[in-house]
């Protein structure tokens, strides 16, 4: 068996935690079982080593995501890198590639497909455990997984089995699916479920021959390295669009334990056992009501039921918990450009952004690099940068030159200057860049690694 767990999106459900630089997934707003925070990925992983099925999991992950995914699981991380966000069918592609001309595996092994914003209790393993059983026995091709549905919910598909049979003895079995719906109205929802339909939890299983067939079919390449040059041709959909709703040959195991899709705030909200985190209070009199607060200000919840407050550079959310639709469509509707990035070495937040009297665009952020960490030795072609530090200890190189800086120094990288930080002590600095247009892609990365950096001036 090998798990493929899809790590790569990104979307704008959890604003204004969640943005296009940092995904749901690795929100750090869960309890772990030691009384920390842990993110939804980090607890999904830990399941998966509980259960011992850490070794057959690969993390299908974008390539902007990497740097965070190992900040959170370490550097040594099964990830299969896509070079861009292209939703879950390209995914599960490229992944089924991969494991097909890189890892060697067998065409008749099971995969198993699952997102990692699943919340699951430990029991669901078992049910993955007895998944390769089913696949060899069954005469579908793809087999789903489904749940019971809880409430008539407009954020999770249907699946609609030929019969719904009730037994407490038989344990797993396969239904044929009848037919499947992406996500209903709530009516439509409703009528499903009296109909006997169960949700779509978006874990697939299915032999390795299956990808690799419908790949040839669609004269795409079947190695991992051609097929991510090739992966832009790719379209831009989900598995259930591309595969589930063209496949006849299908069926669904119905799985009755505990299951959730942690991609709302009203889902999210009733796994959170904290009433805040950060800066503020909840007053006694706000029942069921949460505050996430990133922002260095108190945030207040006072007199207000069944209500969530999140906080960050990006924004302020005041949210009803069971405005879920009406919330989701206002949040498709942003447009706003994130102000708040982890990265490998630490994380970055806006502070301010203007366009000056002379024309010349300006963004302010304030950058904070761990120690033992740096930033990649990079250059840029549209702007200039100024850094002020304001903490810790470092070493620049800028254009080759090595400098030791420290609290008050200020530093001027010119365009095209060749530049890179590594902090010998946690580093806060403040840096201001300048140009006639300031885009996140004007940047070209000469090195990453610290070892990598300096090998490469030395030969210079």
């Amino acid at each position: 068996m090998k798990i493929i767990l899809l790590s790569g999106g990104s979307g704008k459900r959890l604003w204004p935690l969640s943005n296009a630089n940092r995904a749901k997934q690795y929100l750090s707003v869960l309890e772990g079982p030691h009384g920390g925070m842990e993110s939804m990925l980090q607890r999904l992983w830990r399941q998966l080593d509980e259960a011992d099925l850490q070794e057959h999991a690969r993390i299908s992950t974008c390539r902007q995501q990497v740097e965070m995914l190992q900040r959170q699981l370490g550097s040594k991380s099964p990830v299969i890198i896509e070079p861009e966000q292209r939703d879950t069918y390209p995914a599960v592609a490229l992944a089924s590639a991969y494991l097909y001309s890189i890892a060697g595996v067998s065409l008749s092994e099971t995969v198993i497909v699952m997102p990692v914003d699943a919340y699951v209790d430990n029991e669901f393993f078992s049910c993955i455990r007895g998944l390769p059983k089913l696949v060899r026995e069954s005469h579908s091709e793809l087999l789903m997984l489904g749940t019971r549905p809880g409430y008539p919910s407009e954020q999770y598909g249907y699946i609609m089995p030929e019969a719904c049979r009730h037994s407490e003895d038989e344990g797993m079995y396969e239904q044929a699916v009848k037919t499947f719906k992406e996500k209903p109205n709530e009516a439509e929802a409703e009528s499903l479920i009296k109909a006997g339909a169960l949700w779509n939890s978006g874990i697939y299983a299915f032999q390795l021959d299956f990808m690799i067939t419908m790949l040839m079919n669609r004269n795409l390449p079947i190695h991992y390295e051609e097929l991510y040059k090739q992966y832009y041709k790719m379209p831009r959909a989900s598995f259930e669009d591309e595969v589930t709703q063209r496949t006849s040959s299908r069926s669904v195991i119905r799985y009755d334990g505990g299951w959730k899709d942690l991609g709302t705030w009203k889902t999210l909200s009733e796994e959170i056992a904290f009433e805040k985190l950060g800066i503020g209070e909840v007053s006694d009199d706000s029942e069921q009501s949460r505050l996430i607060n990133e922002l260095d200000i108190p945030i207040s919840i006072i007199g207000l039921n069944n209500v969530i407050v999140a906080a960050s550079p990006d924004g302020i959310l005041v949210t009803s918990k069971d405005a879920d639709t009406l919330l989701n469509a206002k949040l498709q509707a942003m447009n706003e450009r994130p102000k708040y990035e982890e990265r490998r070495w630490g994380h970055s937040r806006v502070i301010d952004t203007a366009v000056l009297a002379s024309g010349l665009h300006s963004v302010t952020k304030r950058i904070f690099v761990a120690a033992g960490q740096n930033t990649s030795y990079q250059m840029h072609f549209k702007r200039r940068e100024a850094w002020t530090v304001l903490s810790g200890e470092g070493i620049l190189i800028l254009d080759e030159m090595y400098r030791h800086i420290a609290p008050g120094d200020t530093i001027t990288i010119p365009e095209r200057a060749r530049h890179g930080l590594r902090a010998t002590i946690n580093m806060e600095l403040i840096e201001v860049q300048t140009g006639e247009q300031i885009k996140d892609d004007d940047v070209i990365r000469l090195g990453i690694t610290w070892d990598e950096i300096t090998s490469q001036i030395n030969i210079v």
